[in-house]
């Protein structure tokens, strides 16, 4: 038996025992606690049940849940496959050259360290750890490193939003403020022609949940016209990690301050994912944390993938970096903000941003990803549909953000090659991170590629577009 997996036994057993105790309830916080002490929940949560805890059900029904519960673990902790490059139609010394790149931009300062992990045919081809988790410590980078994701989190929530129209609880249709009151008339801030300045007008229409998911509710990040009042209001950029609300409170006042655009009007990157993350959390009944572990983490097998870290994976997670005047790497200072390295190990875990708030493995990574291009599906877990995973990756924008691309339902969709200039294939999909991470599904190709570093720099970096040159380089054909 594995580490991870007796890890996730231990796990499953103390859930088991707060489940048994609470049959017919929610699995909500007031009756997590026991969990909360020792797993993936709010580790900091006082609890005083937990220290008496007793594991009273019936043994023999307690035996059965858990013994099945040991199948489903087994189930989903399986490591993805391996596979051989050259079965798999990549041509192994051009795969090299993606490790050669990789060691050459973590010696020479461009990078701290990242890993790269490619799968074809839902096997692994290629994994590629280089530089260091940790450059003053010295501690080299493993495939097993913990990153922050940021924005990658918004694919996750997304795929969340889509679960529960499949379980008839909204329509992607449906008004935001059928299920958060306070969108029910939100405004926009128009900046004017003759005079500096802006005026608040009123929203042409309500914000719908496909608004959200497609960043064409006008939503920004606090700045522009009316980013006064966001700097009041004390909402701006993407990290929550800090926040002493929950991320409810947060979005309700969101909807007093004046957006970026009218709805449907034009692509606004900004919060609407957070707001999603909101939604889901009034609409499932649950935390985020929650509903994400329970729809989408746990039946992948993704182990590794959390808001806040639990204290036995923080040696896991990598540093962030940056780099000074002179083109230098220097470590992130400590503390909250968008250029630190963020409170996701000491943080009041109380906000979970449904748009940057997720840390995971690349090989975790890899598994979402591995479900989005099998058509929903990993092993025995049936996460969406076909025609959902359809619906998310096809382009819902029109042209609103050229180059070539457009947008679906959280990750950006390939639409012209010539346009795009890159390589790929027209219906890839992906997206990015704010530490310099990303990620592409190549359907045509059966491909996934995840690339995770830690780095927050002005200074231009070119390995994505490289990696994308290299991976399809490297590819023989079939």
């Amino acid at each position: 038996m594995t580490s991870r997996l007796r890890a996730a036994l231990a796990i499953r057993a103390l859930r088991l025992r707060a489940s048994a105790a609470a049959i017919g309830s929610r699995f909500r916080p007031s009756v997590r606690c026991a969990v909360a002490v020792a797993s993936r929940f709010r580790s900091d949560v006082a609890c005083p049940e937990a220290a008496t805890w007793r594991f009273r059900p019936c043994l023999p029904f307690a035996l059965v849940i858990l013994l099945v519960q040991i199948g489903a673990v087994a189930a989903t902790a399986q490591e993805l496959p391996r596979a051989d490059p050259v079965a798999a139609g990549f041509i192994p010394e051009r795969l090299d050259r993606i490790g050669a790149f990789l060691d050459d931009y973590t010696s020479n300062g461009s990078l701290p360290g990242a890993v790269v992990t490619i799968l074809r045919d839902g096997a692994v081809v290629y994994e590629k750890a280089a530089g260091h988790r940790d450059m003053e410590s010295g501690d080299g980078m493993r495939t097993n490193a913990i990153f922050r994701i940021a924005s990658q989190t918004k694919a996750v929530v997304s795929v969340a939003v889509m679960i529960l129209q499949e379980d008839g609880a909204l329509l992607i249709s449906d008004p935001v403020a059928r299920y958060l009151p306070a969108f029910a008339r939100t405004t926009v801030a128009v900046p004017r022609t003759d005079t500096a300045g802006y005026d608040v007008v009123g929203a042409n229409r309500r914000i719908t949940i496909r608004h959200l998911l497609t960043h064409t509710a006008g939503v920004a990040y606090g700045g522009g016209p009316g980013g006064d009042q966001w700097q009041e209001a004390d909402i701006t950029g993407w990290y929550f990690a800090h926040r002493d609300e929950p991320v409810r409170a947060t979005v309700d006042r969101m909807a007093e301050l004046p957006f970026q655009a009218q709805p449907g009007s034009r692509f606004v990157y900004g919060y609407s994912t957070d707001i999603l993350g909101a939604l889901v959390e009034e609409v499932s009944g649950m935390n985020l944390d929650e509903f994400l572990y329970r729809r989408i983490f746990e039946p992948l097998g993704m182990e590794d993938t959390f808001f806040y870290l639990p204290p036995d994976r923080t040696r896991r997670l990598a540093t962030v970096y940056g780099h000074d005047g002179e083109g230098n790497l220097v470590r992130s200072p400590d503390g909250p903000g968008m250029n630190t390295q963020g409170q996701y190990t000491s943080g009041l875990r109380i906000s979970f941003s449904g748009g940057a708030g997720l840390l995971s493995t690349a090989r975790d990574y890899a598994r979402f990803l591995q479900m989005m291009l099998n058509g929903g599906s990993l092993g025995d877990a049936r996460i969406l549909s076909p025609a959902t995973v359809a619906l998310m990756t096809s382009n819902h924008v029109g042209d609103k953000m050229g180059n070539g691309v457009g947008f679906g339902l959280g990750f950006q969709v390939r639409l012209d090659l010539g346009a795009a200039g890159a390589p790929g294939s027209i219906g890839d999909f992906g997206w990015g991170g704010a530490y310099h991470t990303t990620f592409w599904v190549d359907p045509a190709e059966r491909l996934v590629v995840v690339y995770f570093t830690q780095l927050r720099s002005f200074r231009p970096v070119d390995d994505h577009g490289k990696l994308r040159a290299l991976v399809y380089g490297a590819l023989a054909g079939q």
